[in-house]
């Protein structure tokens, strides 16, 4: 063998070693983190103002917004989330019996995870003319067995408990109803489930 082919078989062999040596992880690298749960990670509260609608329950002088079920009775019931600074005074179509006053309203204020601080006069419902969100959906059924989105269903409940205000199966989907959601959910949903899987809906909407 000539001294030039020596050399360029010598060459070929380091880098064949040097590319092995790259491509093979080290055995004390650590290893990838991986993806939070479902359930392990909760949004931060909105940094704006939000709009949300539901009933304003008075009692007392308690008062707080329910957007969850109500129980029907009269006066109706329910537990929601404490308001500061609503004013029924700025308010029209209200009912009261016994030591309750009630209504339902869209109603906008900044969200610090536990209260609702009113920052605007709410609006009727009955008046109320919201924007229909997309649905991400694009309105074509899925694809995921009904057994397998009702096991999906299941494990949301358990994981989330009251933070879920509805979660039904409906035209091969998981739909979900929360509080607030700035895609936190959804993108966990997405990679743990699969995406187009859960849909998420947040009953909080930013304004503007």
């Amino acid at each position: 063998m000539t001294h030039s082919r020596r050399l360029l078989a010598t060459t070929i062999a380091v880098l064949a070693l040097a590319l092995t040596a790259c491509a093979t992880p080290r055995a004390d690298a650590p290893a990838a983190e991986p993806s939070p749960r479902f359930g392990d990670v909760h949004p931060e509260p909105p940094q704006g103002e939000i709009q949300v609608q539901g009933t304003v329950m008075d009692k007392a002088g308690a008062i707080s917004l329910c957007i969850g079920p109500i129980a029907q009775s009269y006066p109706p019931q329910c537990a929601g989330i404490p308001l500061e600074g609503w004013d029924w005074d700025a308010a029209e179509g209200e009912e009261t019996a016994a030591d309750s006053t009630w209504g339902a309203y869209a109603v906008t204020g900044t969200f610090d995870g536990e209260t609702i601080a009113v920052t605007a006069p709410p609006i009727l419902l009955a008046l109320f003319d919201p924007m229909v969100p997309e649905d991400p959906t694009g309105g074509e059924p899925g694809t995921t067995r009904e057994d397998e989105l009702l096991e999906i269903q299941q494990t949301i409940q358990d994981r989330l408990g009251d933070e879920v205000q509805s979660a039904y199966v409906e035209n091969g989907y998981v739909r979900l109803q929360v509080v607030w959601d700035d895609g936190t959910y959804q993108d966990a949903a997405d990679a743990e489930f699969g995406e187009k899987v859960v849909i998420v809906e947040s009953l909080m909407q930013p304004v503007g």
